[in-house]
């Protein structure tokens, strides 16, 4: 194992698999949470996905994001069958869904001024 640039006291960094760092993107892990299972600060994740990818941490887990995104609104198809309270919950969540509330007013209501001489 070959020292990891810019570690201390020439100890050995922790590597971070790019099969293993898709999947959890795919799942919808965020930044932190993937900093924490390769035991690596911020900067080493984004550093390692400019090598890797040459684009940033955000860049990627936006496309490979996507994937999980995609699996969960198949999952939502599924679960509405029988489930449809869950799917909806999930959609909101997750995908950014929202319910449409329409809002009419039907009372004028006039506003009366008044003025002592």
């Amino acid at each position: 194992m070959s020292r990891t640039k810019g570690s201390k006291n020439g100890k050995y960094g922790n590597t971070i698999e790019q099969k293993q760092f898709e999947s959890l993107c795919s799942i919808l892990c965020t930044e932190q949470e993937i900093c924490s299972f390769f035991s690596c600060s911020h900067d080493t994740l984004n550093r390692w996905c400019k090598q890797t990818y040459k684009m940033t941490f955000e860049e990627i887990w936006k496309s490979k994001s996507a994937i999980g995104k995609i699996s969960l609104r198949r999952i939502q198809f599924k679960q509405a069958e029988s489930n449809p309270s869950m799917a909806i919950w999930l959609g909101k969540q997750i995908l950014g869904q929202t319910d449409k509330v329409e809002t009419e007013i039907t009372d004028k209501i006039e506003v009366i001024n008044d003025v002592k001489e």
